[in-house]
């Protein structure tokens, strides 16, 4: 069987872990990293292969899988789908999933490619279950309550503010869907924490819910990349009332995502051209093997 060659483009927490990913999966081979420094200080863990600053100096790449801030995300879709390579990312900003996946539709119908965007856990793989859960109960109210943990979006969004040394943002539910943002900031010399706060507070990703910020001595004391996530419908199935669905889990963050962004890649050799989010995918397309094993086997 031929394997899937995958490049991936960045290698901060979610690139390491999609490197072990990759790594674990039989169907997959890793074609290259892609790091703005190239093979610059090259990690010892990348020491097997190869390293660089373009994803066109490597060979015969199926997919790129993005592991990039979200607001890089559509930038190196944009630069890398012309060279015939399909793209994968989780970006997270929900309000502009939908603008997203247009703008990126038109160009993969154009150069015959494929998508998946907003593919890690939320949005991702919750976004399956909350399908599931609201096909199962039509009417009715769901609620995703994250956390407590680490915000991977949200604490790379605060690293970016200026004045700010390295950041945690800790997500903590309050219930019925409604969170409150606990933001841990290790300053630069000079810089003040009010000027740093109010940039915050300013920000898409914490304008919407109760933030508070803290200066710390060092965030690595504090930083735990756990995280988790309870998902609540209770609603009516045909005209019966009183249906209550649950979801829980538990995870490391960065592990789970980069699970999902290598499940997707797999996925998007098997798809048409377009653009995807992971509730338009026939999730038996997520797994390795042939679909008629699965089928045996799953259901």
């Amino acid at each position: 069987m031929k394997k899937i060659r995958a490049a991936v483009v960045g290698y901060g927490n979610i690139g390491r872990f999609t490197i072990e990913a990759l790594e674990a999966s039989e169907d997959f081979e890793i074609a290259g990293v892609v790091r703005r420094n190239g093979a610059e200080n090259k990690p010892s863990e990348l020491a097997q292969y190869e390293v660089v600053k373009d994803i066109k100096e490597l060979k015969d790449v199926d997919v790129a899988i993005l592991a990039t801030p979200t607001r890089s995300c559509e930038e190196y879709a944009k630069q890398i789908l012309p060279l015939g390579i399909n793209t994968v990312d989780s970006f997270d900003i929900h309000t502009n999933i939908r603008g997203y996946r247009e703008r990126l539709m038109e160009l993969n119908k154009k150069t015959g490619t494929v998508s998946v965007i907003a593919a890690g856990w939320d949005p991702g793989s919750d976004s399956i279950v909350r399908t599931l859960m609201q096909s199962l109960a039509p009417r009715g109210l769901s609620y995703t309550n994250f956390g407590p943990g680490m915000s991977m979006g949200h604490s790379v969004c605060v690293r970016s503010k200026e004045g700010v040394k390295d950041a945690l943002s800790m997500t903590i539910p309050l219930g019925e869907g409604i969170h409150r943002r606990m933001v841990y900031v290790e300053l630069e010399d000079g810089a003040k924490l009010e000027d740093v706060t109010k940039a915050i507070k300013a920000d898409p990703y914490f304008a919407n819910d109760e933030t508070h910020v803290f200066a710390v001595e060092s965030v690595d004391s504090v930083k735990d990349m756990g995280h988790g996530v309870h998902l609540v419908r209770k609603g009516v199935s045909g005209k019966t009332q009183n249906q209550r669905l649950e979801f829980n889990m538990s995870i490391n963050n960065p592990a789970l995502t980069a699970q999902v962004l290598v499940n997707v890649a797999r996925a998007s050799l098997r798809q048409q051209p377009g653009c995807y989010t992971m509730v338009e995918l026939p999730v038996i397309d997520l797994l390795p093997g042939e679909r008629a094993d699965l089928i045996e086997h799953l259901v």
